[in-house]
């Protein structure tokens, strides 16, 4: 489901950006590692910013991204254009990574979540998709919002998410496991109830 025009500003913000580099980017390093020489994904990627610290901040060696919005793409596109080749954005969804990927073997070594999957209906197949593309050994690293956030005045008056299906922290966890995802307590921080990071391992 594509962002709704205040979400799109929101997710763009300076405030934003620096949550996500200054806490998030942290926070997943800790648990996960850093991903040097990796070749990774980033699911949902909007502008690109979060795919510029995956690059600079984790040492991705090489990065495809994806997202659903055309607009977001050629965002993305100009501001990775200083990496060459080590980059690519394709307009795509996270529950059909055959395009991005270029195969139907696992490919990545690394798939990066900055708060998509809480956007996608199907969030159980999106998480199957992901097992489908990572390396034996690979990591998703995820930032995610739980139902109990999205349930919130401000969340539902602002922002447009899926209405059914809203997963818990403790669901979304269980969902990574039935993917075929294995994800512990000590690979994962949960914010108030509200926000989920973590590094789940296939």
């Amino acid at each position: 489901m594509l962002m709704n025009r205040l979400e799109t500003m929101a997710v763009n913000s300076p405030p934003r950006r620096a949550l996500q580099r200054y806490v998030e980017t942290p926070i997943l390093r800790r648990l996960g590692g850093r991903a040097a020489g990796a070749h990774a994904l980033e699911i949902g990627c909007g502008s690109g910013y979060g795919s510029k610290l995956i690059l600079d901040q984790f040492g991705a060696a090489s990065l495809d991204a994806i997202d659903l919005d055309p607009a977001m793409v050629e965002r993305a596109r100009r501001r990775l254009h200083r990496y060459g080749d080590r980059s690519r954005v394709e307009q795509g969804s996270v529950t059909d990574l055959v395009t991005v990927a270029g195969s139907t073997e696992p490919v990545y070594d690394a798939v990066f979540d900055f708060a998509i999957i809480h956007h996608i209906d199907d969030w159980r197949a999106a998480l199957h998709e992901v097992w489908r593309v990572l390396k034996p050994g690979g990591r998703l690293y995820f930032v995610e919002v739980t139902a109990t956030a999205l349930a919130r005045p401000s969340y539902r008056r602002l922002f447009d998410h899926p209405e059914h299906d809203r997963f818990s922290a403790g669901e979304f966890l269980a969902g990574l496991n039935s993917a075929g995802l294995d994800v512990a307590e000590r690979w994962t921080t949960i914010v108030g109830g509200d926000y989920l990071l973590g590094v789940a391992h296939r």
